[in-house]
């Protein structure tokens, strides 16, 4: 028994972030400003941000004995992550993200995914997951999303299992991750992921007066949306940026409003989220507790340069919460 609270099964990438002056379009050109070089992947930082809250995590994912695999192994090891669930290979290269971020703090990526696309089921040793509360799932470019989904159907039916698609599984839609789905109590996901991965019509009563404002309308489009997912999941979670956040199973919905703060570097800021809700969760808190446990450490991450600089310790996560 490994006696673990929450394990990751995504990808992981070293980040090699680049400041720039703006992110350049087509046919244009921008300067650097600053580098930095860290350990990424969403569900790698959402475990390294429920360490750092005290949980206990692991992570399943797959590395190359090369330097890129000696950095992400040695900093989930100093992260108090548990690396017994790590496939490392003589083969092949690590995963790599190139990212530019401007001076507002938003971002563009490039991903070279490496081996995190040559996981097999037969890799994974599922005794792993015994004694575990929640297992955490992100995305994968390429043929490992079989992995999972051979994994997810021969886990213990009380493990929870929570999911952040990102764009890579948002954009194929609901059917191609219908297995995934069935599977998923709890997903997490940005407006324009629920938007792709619903791809709900909108309905021809938003139109009507009783929805008076902009605002009405694309809330109650966002609540359609919502609904085509609580067919398949336990709880919806949608982040809304700067807004905040909108949750729902169903029975209780509730819109919970951002920190204020000023934004160095959104990268991870979405993976820092879900740490604070699933932390949250695992705790006992309602939803509403949940989301802003889970709105304050993303407010931390994105004060800082990277996703996981900013990432609070439990003692930094309990003066900001006695401070509310």
């Amino acid at each position: 028994m490994n006696g673990l609270d929450v394990v990751g099964f995504g990808a992981l990438n070293v980040d090699q972030l680049y400041m720039v002056n703006k992110i350049a379009h087509e046919d244009e050109e921008s300067h650097i400003i600053g580098f930095k070089k860290s350990c990424g992947g969403s569900a790698s930082n959402t475990i390294v941000g429920l360490s750092r809250l005290g949980l206990k995590t692991g992570f399943i994912g797959k590395i190359s004995k090369d330097h890129e695999g000696k950095l992400l192994l040695g900093t989930l090891q100093k992260e108090g992550v548990d690396t017994n669930g790590l496939i490392v290979t003589d083969e092949g290269k690590s995963g790599k993200v190139v990212g530019f971020v401007d001076k507002k703090g938003q971002r563009a990526l490039y991903v070279d995914p490496g081996v995190n696309d040559l996981i097999k089921i037969h890799e994974i040793n599922k005794d792993y997951l015994l004694d575990l509360k929640v297992l955490h799932l992100s995305s994968f470019v390429g043929s490992s999303i079989e992995a999972q989904k051979s994994l997810l159907n021969q886990i213990p039916k009380d493990l929870i299992v929570s999911l952040d698609p990102g764009r890579i599984y948002a954009e194929r839609g609901i059917d191609y991750l219908n297995i995934i789905l069935k599977h998923t109590n709890i997903i997490l996901l940005n407006q324009k992921e629920l938007k792709h991965l619903t791809k709900k019509e909108e309905s021809e009563n938003l139109t009507e007066k009783k929805y008076k404002t902009l605002e009405e309308i694309k809330n109650k489009r966002l609540e359609e949306q919502t609904k085509v997912l609580l067919d398949r999941v336990d709880i919806v979670v949608v982040k809304l940026g700067d807004k905040g956040c909108y949750v729902s199973d169903g029975r209780e919905s509730h819109y919970i409003k951002s920190f204020k703060t000023k934004c160095v570097d959104t990268t991870g800021a979405g993976d820092a989220f879900n740490a604070g809700f699933l932390y949250g969760f695992i705790k006992g808190r309602n939803l509403e507790e949940s989301c802003k446990i889970g709105n304050l450490v993303a407010t931390c991450c994105i004060g800082g340069f990277g996703a996981l600089a900013g990432l609070p310790d439990i003692s930094d996560l309990e003066v900001r919460l006695n401070s509310l």
